[in-house]
């Protein structure tokens, strides 16, 4: 996004990370015109109240000052998609502060390593991997028996935001087809486009790829769309009660008795969170074979104990919650407060808006 002007702006930016001059000095570009304080927050201590006093904008990931800290804040920015780890603080349950987040953002690198993960598995790559270190040249029978390309794969998409909207548009590069589900119905073509943030040229905002659209928050809806025959079903939902433990040994079942692919049973990804899935049910339907496999960005819980059976499930392939990380994640996620500052300005509706009534 272009700078913009932003007089009388004091924008406040909290991470607990150190960033480096060169990413400082791209934040200042973002705001020119505005004062910019970036404060690296520590584990455990407090953010100095008086560095919120000032602020008219906060950008951070967990940090969230006291109510009576917070009197000049206008907006309030999250580096994260999802607001789970901030639901109970006050400012999300008592104050009407607007807050967004950066959800849209993760797109591109999380279809990236739903896609890699896809393969690495389909195309095993760890058995070339580990023959590669111990210098050996495998037999090609090796590698014949479930070896498989994506070509003409069902691919169903739990929760069709911004990621699940990049997802299938790398899918349908590799030549698969796409099935997405959303809570509320989207009948028409206005209903179906993406309102929040997109990375340009990324995604699909008319939301035009998917050869059939699903809906409902009920199990017997889910249940519904799980029975498509789907080679692939990708997790991309917010974690809510009403989502926690959604999917179990019924539903991967269903997953399963449904898909008639030669190759291989149904894979699920999960990158959403991983209390959405039924951890033991998983691993259950991985060593029985329900499953072909497994890609797990998330786990329940987080970090996952060494001891875990989740580990040594067949076919699972575990990242510890790094598939959006890039250089590219702080810019674009400040792209988005330049973006709504304007819209603040002009009494826009804010894009990526947090819906206090809904929960994410």
């Amino acid at each position: 996004m272009g700078d913009a002007p932003l007089p009388s702006e004091h924008v406040l930016i909290v991470f607990y990370q150190h960033m480096p001059e060169p990413l400082q000095e791209e934040f200042r570009r973002k705001f020119a015109g505005a004062e910019v304080t970036i404060y690296q927050s520590q584990p455990g201590v407090p953010v100095p109240p008086e560095l919120f006093h000032s602020a008219t904008i906060l950008v951070t990931f967990t940090d969230l000052p006291d109510l009576k800290d917070a009197t000049n804040l206008k907006l309030i920015h999250t580096f994260s998609a999802g607001l789970d780890h901030l639901m109970q603080h006050p400012i999300l349950r008592e104050s009407n502060i607007p807050i967004t987040t950066s959800s849209g953002i993760h797109g591109p690198p999380i279809a990236e390593w739903t896609v890699m993960n896809w393969l690495v598995s389909s195309r095993k790559y760890v058995q070339t991997y580990e023959a590669q270190k111990g210098h050996r040249w495998d037999s090609k029978t090796q590698y014949m028996r479930g070896m498989h390309d994506q070509v003409g794969k069902k691919v169903g998409i739990l929760g069709y935001g911004s990621i699940g909207r990049q997802i299938a548009r790398v899918s349908t590069a590799l030549g698969m087809t796409v099935h997405a589900h959303t809570a509320s119905p989207r009948p028409t073509e206005e209903s179906r486009r993406d309102t929040h943030y997109i990375v340009p040229g990324t995604g699909d905002p008319a939301g035009s790829i998917p050869v059939s659209w699903h809906h409902g928050t009920d199990r017997e809806s889910i249940r519904s769309f799980l029975a498509l025959g789907l080679d692939h079903l990708v997790v991309s939902l917010p974690l809510t009660p009403e989502t926690t433990h959604l999917l179990g040994t019924e539903e991967f079942a269903i997953l399963s008795d449904n898909s008639h692919h030669h190759s291989a049973k149904p894979y699920v990804t999960n990158i959403s969170r991983g209390k959405v899935i039924d951890q033991k049910a998983l691993i259950d339907a991985l060593k029985s074979g329900v499953l072909s496999g497994a890609a797990l960005d998330v786990t329940d819980p987080e970090p996952l104990p060494e001891d875990d059976p989740l580990w040594d499930a067949p076919n699972v392939q575990i990242s510890p919650h790094i598939s959006s990380l890039g250089s590219e994640y702080l810019p674009r996620s400040l792209d988005i407060v330049v973006l709504n500052l304007g819209r603040l300005k002009r009494g826009e509706a804010l894009v990526n808006a947090y819906n206090r009534r809904r929960g994410y």
